[in-house]
């Protein structure tokens, strides 16, 4: 379990607040994520593919029970896709109440960031990424940090799409 303290990535609230972000790559660009939204990560496992799934939809998995469905993020962002390399993760997050998978190039490292340092990002500038799940963007290093809400990443049918495709796997 997280020992963490509890965060949000509400950035007007409380700017002296320090919010612990997971860092990750695709595409040459870091993005990063509500630490407390991530359950864990994982290497690449095998993913069994479904049919009639949107097409950034992997497949899915079964972790210790739970069968879980696999989003590429490179898809998701409209990306061109390529091999999976050893430093490829599934992170498994918490996202709208249930666990989804997110394919990445990698994970960086966790970070803490002040609230104060969290800019608004640019409606023009979230290219493949939908400017409604960014939730801001800070430095990080020599590049910006764009920070996402994946709760906000799917729409209410593609959450009832993802819901139904999922469940315990049998024991």
């Amino acid at each position: 379990m997280n020992n963490l303290p509890a965060v949000t990535l509400n950035y007007k609230e409380n700017l002296s607040e320090l919010i612990q972000m997971v860092s990750f790559h695709l595409d040459n660009e870091e993005y990063g994520l509500e630490v407390l939204k991530v359950r864990e990560i994982i290497r690449m496992v095998t993913i069994t593919h479904m049919p009639n799934t949107p097409h950034y939809v992997e497949g899915i998995i079964n972790l210790r029970g739970k069968v879980i469905p696999i989003i590429s993020m490179r898809k998701r962002f409209g990306l061109m896709e390529t091999e999976n390399s050893s430093h490829t993760r599934v992170i498994i997050m918490d996202v709208a109440g249930e666990l989804l998978g997110f394919t990445v190039d990698s994970v960086s490292e966790v970070i803490r960031v002040s609230a104060s340092e969290i800019q608004p990002s640019p409606s023009v500038a979230s290219g493949g990424v939908g400017h409604e799940y960014i939730s801001g963007v800070i430095n990080h290093g020599e590049q910006l940090l764009v920070l996402l809400n994946l709760d906000l990443m799917f729409s209410n049918e593609e959450n009832e799409l993802l819901h139904n495709k999922r469940g315990d796997a049998p024991k």
